[in-house]
């Protein structure tokens, strides 16, 4: 029996590792400087109220730095797939965005295959 495997009746969801956590926070660092700035970009040149654009833009930004506080924990990595979609899902207030949200969202996935691929090779 191979020690790498969960035990009977336990899945493990994601391995965690060091450069997968690196490389995400990187994503979701730049992408929490992007929704931000929305907020300016939404009021002015939209004409969006701004209630609604502080709540989307900075609400967007803090959730992007909250969750690179919890990347330790696999979970994390789900919520950051979901800060994916409303980052596309921003695009109704600044429709750039559905272009800027794909390109985070490409980035995201790449993050986390690539740090898996690569580790997994250096690990043997």
């Amino acid at each position: 029996m191979s020690e790498d495997r969960p035990p009977e009746g336990r899945r493990e969801m994601i391995t965690v590792t060091p450069g997968m956590r690196r490389l995400c926070a990187s994503v979701l660092g730049m992408e929490a400087i992007v929704v931000g700035l929305i907020t300016p970009v939404a009021i002015n040149v939209q004409g969006v109220e701004p209630p609604v654009a502080v709540a989307v833009g900075i609400g967007l930004a803090v959730l992007c730095v909250l969750v690179i506080g919890m990347l330790k924990r696999p979970f994390a990595y789900i919520a950051g797939s979901v800060v994916q979609v409303l980052a596309i899902a921003s695009g109704f207030l600044v429709p750039t965005m559905f272009f800027l949200g794909v390109i985070f969202a490409a980035l995201w996935i790449t993050a986390i295959f690539v740090a898996r691929r690569v580790e997994g090779v250096t690990s043997r």
